[in-house]
């Protein structure tokens, strides 16, 4: 299927997204960093990196490398021990993205990306790339909500708009 949403307005969509996330991964207490998800094989730190990992790794695909699963799900580095660097690393990506729309006057969106799962047209991959943070970004917010912390501007039904993200939060 394709795209409901532009290449353009895929931008300006995943750097509400990003913007959304950084607030909420602010807000997690950093004696949360090792706790596992409910139901899951992830910490707290895992899941907010993963959040901006998702599109860093796209961008590391439209510059010839091959997306692959393990770079999706790679662990934070060392360096990464507080959920302020992890926000911070998400700054940079936005910045990054914003830097990667504005390099190049016209992106083909029938481009072919390499990817796990066969060659994709590079709109495919973004939008993927999008709904995936997004939906990360909608489980922040509960999570913080579990934790009776009242998340900081999460992202709105109006900000998901067009955005192929499953119904629930949680797969399970």
């Amino acid at each position: 299927m394709a795209p409901t949403l532009s290449l353009e307005a895929l931008v300006e969509r995943i750097d509400v997204v990003l913007d959304a996330a950084q607030r909420l991964v602010r807000q997690i207490p950093d004696e949360a960093l090792g706790d596992k998800l409910r139901n899951r094989d992830r910490t707290y730190r895992s899941l907010c990196y993963h959040v901006f990992r998702i599109p860093d790794s796209f961008l590391e695909v439209t510059q010839g490398v091959t997306l692959t699963r393990d770079m999706l799900v790679s662990d934070p580095p060392e360096s990464i021990q507080s959920f302020n660097a992890i926000a911070d690393y998400g700054q940079t990506v936005r910045a990054k993205v914003s830097d990667w729309w504005a390099s190049k006057a016209q992106h083909d969106p029938k481009a072919l990306l390499p990817t796990y799962y066969g060659d994709q047209p590079i709109h495919n991959v973004f939008e993927r790339t999008t709904w995936h943070s997004a939906q990360h970004a909608r489980q922040l917010a509960m999570l913080l909500e579990e934790r009776g912390i009242a998340p900081d501007r999460p992202l709105t039904l109006a900000q998901l708009e067009g955005l192929p993200v499953p119904e629930k939060v949680w797969d399970e």
